[in-house]
């Protein structure tokens, strides 16, 4: 099994070291990351200049690695178009510093990256550590990541497949299993906070209120992660609201009728 490793948070981050270690014993791993932190960078990609690969000693191990002047979406791109000989079996993007839940699925570099490799028709896992740390010990959920990726490369997944998979901040012996659960969307997790500058001016900065939110919701992605479940969503690419699209069909039908 050929697998590509991703991140947005750059390729010396300490959670991609993680995330390939814990998958070398499905295949072989090749990692092509940005070159420096992109988070929250959602899908972007480079239009307006040259984008460059190149190859990396990767916290010397023997595993090929390029670092990409881009974006998560760009690094998926150049891999599968441009670095890689053989296509990915499977994408893995993380393992990211910060959950990634509910709305965040809209502006995350790690989960864009997983997109972007199932818009290649190549099945795509983002994996996400529920802990806010500057310097978290990735080590211990190590284990966490390889039991999961040893259940889910063992079922085939679709081409078009994307998992949100967030890990909780704890030790295997105290993980209470796998929750596959929906996104919280009416959560608002980053909320701006005006303060003032040196000259006085006010300026906002947005503020992740993640530690003081309340769930309702005992289903959700995160109440489930909170309570010490490893969370799973599975998203899916296809954006179109069918319902909507015959609704407003007939709006125009009838008006067309009408006039």
């Amino acid at each position: 099994m050929n697998i590509l490793v991703t991140n947005d948070d750059g390729i010396f981050a300490s959670g991609v070291l993680c995330l390939a270690q814990a998958l070398q014993p499905f295949g072989n791993v090749s990692i092509v990351c940005p070159d420096q932190e992109r988070s929250a960078i959602s899908h972007a990609i480079t239009l307006k200049s040259p984008v460059k690969a190149n190859k990396v000693n990767f916290f010397d191990t023997s595993l090929e690695a390029w670092a990409v002047n881009g974006t998560p979406a760009d690094c998926v791109k150049m891999a599968v178009e441009v670095i890689l000989k053989d296509k990915p079996d499977v994408i893995v993007s993380g393992i990211n510093r910060g959950p990634n839940l509910g709305r965040d699925v809209f502006y995350s570099g790690t989960i864009s990256a997983a997109i972007e490799g199932a818009m290649y028709q190549i099945p795509s896992i983002a994996v996400s550590l529920a802990t806010l740390k500057p310097s978290p010990n990735f080590s211990i959920v190590e284990p966490l990541a390889y039991d999961v990726f040893e259940t889910l490369l063992r079922h085939k997944l679709s081409p078009e497949a994307v998992l949100n998979i967030n890990l909780p901040y704890l030790s295997k012996e105290m993980v209470k299993g796998v929750a596959v659960t929906p996104l919280a969307m009416d959560v608002l997790r980053y909320q701006y906070v005006g303060l003032n500058d040196p000259q006085g001016y006010l300026c906002y900065w947005l503020s992740d209120h993640l530690s003081e939110l309340h769930f309702e919701d005992e289903e959700s992605d995160y109440y489930k992660l909170r309570d010490g479940f490893i969370t799973i969503t599975p998203l899916q690419l296809n954006m179109t609201n069918t319902a909507m699209k015959a609704k407003i069909g007939k709006w125009f039908q009838t008006a067309k009728q009408s006039s």
